[in-house]
C-alpha cells in the first residue's frame, strides 16, 4: 500500500474511532474528557499497528474495562493488544462468530432440548443471532462494571483451569439462567431480542458464573459417556468432541481456582 493510500485509510479509521470513543460508557464516572482521551489513543496508536484490519465498532467496549483497571495508556495498550488475538475472530472480519452460533445451537439442543424445541417452533431463532452482542464483546454490555471485571477474568482463568470454551457456557447459562421465564411466555425471536435488551446490566452476575460451572461439568459428564447415548446427532458428538479436548479436570474450579 503506498502512503498516501495508507493516510486515506488511516484518516477513515480515525473518524470511526472519534465516533465510538465520544458515546463509550459515558454514564461511567471514570470517562472524564481526559481519560476518553487516553482510550483515543490506545485505540488510534493499536489501529495504526493493524491497519489490515481497521476499526470495528465495538473495540473500544474491549478497551474500556482495561484502561479503567489498569489507568495507564501503555498497559492497557499491551493488555488490549494481547485480547484483540482471541477476541479480532469474533469480529466479521474473522469467522469465530458462526461457530459460536453452532457450538450454542449443538448444545442447547443436547442440554435443554425442550428449551430448543420451542425457540425451533417460535421461528427457529435457534441460529441464536441474538447472542451476537454477548461474543462481541465478551459480554461487556451486558454487565455493570464491577461484574464485567468479574466475568473477564473468569474467561481468562478458565482458559487454564477448565475451558478454553468457557465463554460459550457462560452464554448457555446466561439463556438458561432465564429459560423458565422464555418458556412460559413462548418467546419468539422478537421477543427474546427485547427481553435481553431490557436485562442488560440487571444480571446476577454470580449466579450465571455458577451455572457455567455448572455446565462445564454436566457436558464433561456427557462427554464421559457420549458412546452410552445412541440418539446423540454425529454433529453433537463432534462438538462436545470438540469442546471436551479443551476441557481439564473441573476439581481445579471446584476447589476455587475459579470462585466467584
Amino acid at each position: 500500500m503506498h502512503y498516501p493510500e495508507l493516510l486515506d485509510l488511516y484518516t477513515v479509521n480515525l473518524h470511526r474511532i472519534e465516533k465510538d470513543v465520544q458515546r463509550c460508557d459515558r454514564s461511567y464516572w471514570y470517562f472524564t474528557a481526559a481519560n476518553l482521551e487516553k482510550l483515543r489513543n490506545i485505540m488510534c496508536s493499536y489501529i495504526w499497528q493493524h491497519i489490515e484490519i481497521g476499526y470495528v465498532q465495538g473495540m473500544c467496549d474491549l478497551l474500556a474495562p482495561l484502561l479503567v483497571i489498569l489507568d495507564d495508556e501503555a498497559l492497557a495498550f499491551s493488555c488490549f493488544t494481547e485480547l484483540m488475538k482471541r477476541m479480532n475472530q469474533n469480529f466479521p472480519h474473522g469467522g469465530a462468530m458462526d461457530t459460536h452460533f453452532a457450538n450454542m445451537r449443538s448444545l442447547i439442543q443436547i442440554l435443554d432440548s425442550e428449551l430448543f424445541e420451542l425457540m425451533h417452533q417460535n421461528g427457529d431463532y435457534t441460529h441464536f443471532y441474538f447472542c451476537y452482542r454477548w461474543f462481541l464483546l465478551d459480554f461487556k454490555r451486558e454487565l455493570v462494571y464491577d461484574d464485567v471485571f468479574s466475568v473477564w477474568e473468569t474467561i481468562w482463568a478458565a482458559k487454564h483451569v477448565s475451558s478454553a470454551h468457557y465463554v460459550l457456557f457462560i452464554a448457555l447459562a446466561l439463556v438458561e439462567v432465564y429459560r423458565d421465564i422464555i418458556l412460559e411466555n413462548n418467546m419468539d425471536f422478537t421477543d427474546i431480542i427485547k427481553f435481553f435488551n431490557e436485562m442488560a446490566e440487571r444480571h446476577n452476575a454470580k449466579q450465571i458464573l455458577q451455572l457455567a460451572r455448572d455446565l462445564v461439568h454436566k457436558v464433561q459428564i456427557l462427554i464421559e459417556n457420549k458412546f452410552r447415548i445412541p440418539a446423540l446427532l454425529l454433529s453433537d458428538r463432534t462438538i462436545l468432541q470438540v469442546i471436551g479436548h479443551h476441557l481439564h479436570q473441573f476439581s481445579c474450579v471446584q476447589a476455587g481456582l475459579v470462585d466467584y
